[in-house]
């Protein structure tokens, strides 16, 4: 199972890029820890959190998609 995540970059006035990353059940389980281990330490410093919540959402809500693989026997 292979996660999707899509993040814009750029400002206004650049031209929008997007940014891909593809990562697996377990890496995808990593990011959503260490972005909650930031939020959370934010919190306990009284900091706002706002574009963690943003990153952290984002990343829960990616999309999955399917790796599209040929079979051995399809080379043939």
């Amino acid at each position: 199972m292979n996660l999707l995540f899509i993040f814009p970059l750029g400002g206004v006035a650049m031209k929008e890029e997007e940014r891909i990353l593809r990562m697996d059940h377990y890496e995808h389980g990593i990011v959503i820890n260490a972005l909650n281990a930031l939020r959370n330490d934010l919190i306990g410093q009284q900091r706002p959190t706002d574009p963690v919540d943003d990153l952290l959402l984002k990343a829960i809500d990616a999309p999955y998609q399917k790796i599209k693989r040929r079979s051995h026997h399809a080379a043939r």
